[in-house]
């Protein structure tokens, strides 16, 4: 394969990757308040606290994503593998 397609594949393979611990995260999140709180403080809080939990798996996906990232980055050349994404502006 190309770089082009290399690229194409890592892109799409990576924003499924991402999607699917964001997914897991939610999951996880949503999980955690029934097993805390129960009856009518459960009723009460949860209209409040599903954004904050959705936000947390966001920016919790965010981080796991990018420390991965790094740690692909350190052991593989990019440059060889991958067709730049982004062109520099001369």
């Amino acid at each position: 394969m190309n770089k082009k397609a290399n690229t194409l594949l890592f892109i799409i393979i990576a924003t499924l990757f991402n999607i699917v611990v964001m997914l897991v995260l939610m999951v996880i999140f949503f999980t955690i308040p029934p097993l805390l709180l129960r009856g009518q403080a459960y009723a009460k809080v949860m209209p409040y606290l599903m954004p904050i939990l959705f936000l947390a798996a966001i920016v919790s996906t965010f981080f796991i994503y990018n420390l991965i990232m790094k740690y692909v980055s350190k052991k593989i050349d990019m440059e060889k593998y991958f067709h730049p994404i982004f062109k520099r502006r001369k």
